[in-house]
């Protein structure tokens, strides 16, 4: 019961900063570049909600809360949900559905392109959250599938440093968290690779001399 209020809350508190922006946009209050400011305010999102996303794993390790991990999905949803409105900014607000400028952008521009590389893996995420994709690949195909979630959270701070250039202070803040959850993650797969050789390696035999 505590775990069900507690993602309703979650829930909402994932659309305050939609609501936010939508306040702002009615009062006109979105300054003089209210493209660039949706386009930031979503892609900012995009990428806190990836790395809350990425640190519930080793957050309920770390305090054995293992009840955590049923909150895992619905925000790396929301997630996938800003990102879906950080790129429909760039492609209806931006560039109008023009398919030429587009490709033209991810052509030329770097940031453009290494962004829309994160946002295409974060699809096949999403489409196979549900419990149903999970019995259809199996417990080891699916987490191998999901792991790609560290590379779309790399491919959007490169997006984020290749777009700013001058001021990186948020785009470094974000490469720190990912950076020490990523070590994170590498230190439990080496611990895991130990002890797998400890067990498949077998000890010394011990002969027995005949008399």
């Amino acid at each position: 019961m505590k775990v069900r209020w507690l993602k309703v809350a979650i829930f909402l508190l994932c659309l305050l900063p939609l609501a936010a922006l939508g306040l702002k946009a009615w009062h006109g209050e979105l300054g003089a570049n209210p493209i660039e400011v949706i386009t930031h305010a979503t892609g900012d999102w995009t990428m806190r909600l990836l790395l809350v996303t990425l640190s519930i794993t080793p957050l309920r390790m770390l305090t054995r809360q293992y009840w955590l991990i049923r909150l895992r999905r619905m925000i790396g949803l929301f997630a996938f949900f800003y990102g879906c409105l950080h790129f429909t900014t760039y492609i209806w607000l931006d560039k109008f559905f023009d398919l030429h400028a587009m490709l033209a952008d991810v052509e030329k521009r770097r940031f453009i392109t290494v962004g829309f590389l994160g946002f295409v893996l974060l699809i096949p995420l999403a489409l196979t959250s549900t419990a149903g994709w999970i019995r259809r690949l199996g417990g080891k195909r699916w987490q191998r599938l999901h792991r790609l979630i560290y590379v779309t959270a790399v491919a959007g701070v490169i997006h984020y440093i290749w777009l700013v250039k001058a001021d990186l202070r948020k785009p470094l803040q974000y490469a720190m968290v990912l950076g020490v959850l990523l070590a994170y993650r590498m230190a439990v797969w080496l611990k895991e690779s130990a002890e797998r050789k400890a067990v498949v390696t077998p000890g010394p035999r011990v002969g027995v001399s005949e008399g």
